[in-house]
């Protein structure tokens, strides 16, 4: 009986210490909500957020709160997004669940007011997207990824910072075999590549349209889209390596399809080409 007592009555403090770190909160955000100086009413709500964020372990009910006040018409649309973006960048360093349980939220309630904070909302995706991408979720960080808004009206996007995205989001759900999604990418990537300098970036469109067509069993297609990085002749892009073993894998996939791919006097020129290639190479 003692025991079940004794669980009551820290619940029951437990329960205290929450209502009064909600009070504490509440004061904090009262206090810097009636500052009329903003760059004061700025840091003051900064050394709130900190305090938040470094509490261990995180009370998200706070952040939420701090959240729901930020998104608000108490707070002045240049001061919201000066504190979103603060707080979007410092989300990597939550844990795991915590930052997912918060950005999640952060997702939902900045939705409604989504075209005031653009750049906060890309951050908070992206930074979920690289987490779900370090544990191999690789749809649900393409989906992440894919809520950004490329054509926005607002926020002016570079192509390349475009075409990176979609040839990303692409490469994610080919992780899984998701050549559907996939496809949807490349289609809006091969509107911006025609025009692109950027030859690591070209390179990674080439093997994500050959891997498309080989899911959707277009194997001839596939095929010559293989052959044809596997031919690639520089061996350093950027500062990006060409693997040896990657081009052969190309090579290889690009016989693979052949034989796979309908017969034809087409496969047949194709695979008198990989023949001679293969010859080439295999000759001292």
């Amino acid at each position: 009986m003692r025991s079940g007592c004794w669980h009551r009555g820290r619940s029951v403090a437990g329960g205290g210490d929450e209502v009064r770190r909600r009070s504490v909160m509440e004061g904090a955000l009262a206090t810097a909500a009636a500052i009329t100086d903003q760059r004061q009413k700025i840091e003051h709500y900064r050394l709130i957020l900190a305090s938040v964020l470094s509490s261990s372990p995180v009370d998200t009910s706070l952040a939420k709160r701090f959240i729901d006040h930020m998104v608000s018409d108490e707070v002045p649309l240049v001061v919201s997004r000066q504190l979103l973006q603060s707080f979007a960048q410092d989300l990597g360093r939550l844990e795991a669940d915590v930052q997912k349980e918060i950005a999640h939220y952060a997702l939902a309630q900045i939705q409604p007011r989504v075209v005031s904070f653009e750049e906060q909302v890309l951050i908070i995706r992206e930074k979920l997207a690289e987490l779900y991408e370090s544990e191999q979720q690789w749809s649900k960080a393409a989906q992440m990824l894919s809520g950004i808004d490329l054509d926005s009206g607002v926020r002016i996007l570079d192509d390349m910072y475009k075409l990176s995205k979609c040839v990303q989001i692409a490469r994610l759900y080919l992780e899984d075999d998701d050549a559907v999604n996939a496809e949807a990418f490349i289609n809006k990537a091969s509107f911006l590549v025609s025009n692109s300098q950027h030859e690591v970036l070209n390179l990674q469109y080439k093997v994500c349209y050959a891997r498309i067509l080989d899911l959707k069993r277009k194997f001839l297609e596939a095929a010559l889209r293989y052959y044809d990085i596997s031919q690639i002749e520089k061996r350093q892009i950027g500062d990006e390596e060409i693997d040896e073993d990657a081009l052969e894998q190309a090579l290889s996939a690009a016989v693979t399809c052949t034989i796979l791919a309908a017969a034809g006097p087409q496969r047949s020129r194709v695979l008198a080409t990989l023949y001679k290639v293969s010859v080439n190479t295999s000759s001292p």
